[in-house]
Formats: C-alpha cells, structure tokens, sequence
C-alpha cells in the first residue's frame, strides 16, 4: 500500500468515526426532546384530571360566570386532542386560553368569599397552581432542549450527518400571548 493510499484511508477512517459520534450525538438530543416532551405531558394530564373538579367546584355557586367556565372547558378539550397528536403549535394556543380562562377563575373567586372559604376549591387551586408552575419549568427544558438540537443539526459539518440521516428541526413550545397579559379585573368585575 502506497503513503497516499495510506492517508486517504486514514482520512476516511477518521471521517466515518467522526459521522458516527456526530450520528450518535443527533440521536441523543432527539431524544432528549421526547424525553422532555413525557415530562410536560405527566403534568398536562394531571392538570387535565383536576380541571373537571374546579369547575364543578364553581359550577355549584349559580352567580359564577359560566362563560369564563365553558373557556376553561374548550381549551381543556384543545389541550387534550394537542397532546394526542403532539401537536406543539395547538398545544401553545391552547394552553394560552387555559391560563387566560384560570387566571380569570381564581381572580372572579375574589368575589365569592364562600367560595374562598371552600376548603376543596383552595385545593384545587394550590394543586392546579403548583402543576401550572411545573409545566412552565418542564416548558424551559423541552425549549432548551429543541434549541440544542436545532443548532446542532444546522452547524456545519453536523449539517451534513443530519440531511443525511432526515434529522428535522423541532417547534419551540410557546404559549399563546393571551397567557402573557394581566387578567383585565375591570373588564371581569364590570367596573
């Protein structure tokens, strides 16, 4: 064998090692992202198991607004057919509405000192409050995680491994605006 036969099978060698610990890197980050997905996905359905307990909680106070109710009611329903299908960009829309809908359930209960005085509802709101706080921390690292892969899979040479082998860049999970803002109380409390 030759010197340069020698180098370029020592370059090819050194290439197919390289596109392997590439390969194995792009495997690992996608399933970090599935991973994080399951993680969001514990929480999503435990909070979906306790919202049906909330709003019957309000539904048996009559003078409770049934429209801020049947909201949560909706978007519980979008979440849940979102998560069915993994579909990252519904799911973001509808969690929106959701945390729209219970910012305005727990600011509305304000009015209802009964309510307030419901030991079952001041636990449901502690349980669904602490869910919404994990989902948000678990939001954080499935984004970061989608980011890592993302970056990877567009950085040269890495680029090439993954149009290789279909490696495909993952949504961001990002809620809707209405999530965002401040509950409106003077629109809530007609004042």
């Amino acid at each position: 064998m030759s010197m340069s036969a020698a180098i370029a099978l020592g370059a090819l060698v050194l290439a197919l090692l390289y596109a392997i610990v590439v390969y194995n890197g792009l495997v690992r980050l996608k399933h970090n992202i599935a991973k994080a997905w399951a993680n969001i996905d514990v929480l999503l359905k435990q909070r979906h198991d306790e919202l049906p307990k909330l709003v019957e909680v309000c539904r048996q106070y009559k003078q409770f607004e049934q429209e801020t109710l049947q909201r949560v009611t909706e978007a519980r329903a979008r979440i849940a057919s979102a998560r069915a299908q993994q579909d990252v960009a519904a799911l973001g829309k509808a969690e929106g509405m959701l945390r729209t809908g219970l910012g305005q359930i727990f600011a509305v209960a304000e009015a209802y000192p009964e309510l307030r005085a419901n030991e079952h509802f001041m636990q449901l709101q502690t349980r669904i409050t602490a869910l919404e706080n994990g989902i948000a921390d678990r939001r954080e690292w499935y984004n970061e995680s989608v980011n890592l892969h993302n970056v990877r899979i567009e950085q040269f040479p890495d680029a090439f491994v993954a149009q290789m082998f279909q490696f495909e860049s993952k949504p961001l999970l990002v809620f809707a605006n209405a999530e965002k803002s401040d509950v409106d109380l003077k629109a809530l409390f007609g004042t």
